[in-house]
């Protein structure tokens, strides 16, 4: 269960540490072609998104690791399953049916959640 939940968490802190830094120091006409969804959204709430990933990041790997408040990790996965819900609201919304990189983000969120109450 260990490596199982080092993994899933990895992996998603990885993506959000790397989505989050995205938003926070590019320009809107930047993240475009990636997310057509940008300028739906005020920039200082993309922003904040973006630093909410990377706080979000460090709470799937800091506490389990450091062992200080370890049922944070499940929290934060529980965040992040919660934010893809979310964005899948957002993409069909703005009629953009391309979800399956939410999806499975859902999942894995959700895998990482039931690891973590396991550690």
């Amino acid at each position: 269960m260990n490596i199982a939940y080092w993994i899933g968490a990895g992996l998603l802190a990885l993506f959000y540490l790397y989505a989050g830094t995205l938003k926070v120091i590019r320009s809107r006409d930047q993240l475009r072609p990636m997310m057509s969804w940008v300028d739906r959204i005020p920039l200082p709430a993309l922003r904040a998104l973006g630093a909410v990933e990377i706080l979000g990041a460090a709470g799937l790997v800091l506490p389990p690791l450091t062992g200080i408040a370890p049922s944070l990790a499940a929290a934060a996965a529980s965040g992040f399953a919660l934010l893809q819900i979310g964005a899948i609201a957002v993409h069909l919304s703005g009629r953009d049916s391309r979800i399956a990189l939410n999806a499975g983000l859902t999942v894995t969120a959700a895998v990482t959640i039931w690891l973590a109450v396991q550690l």
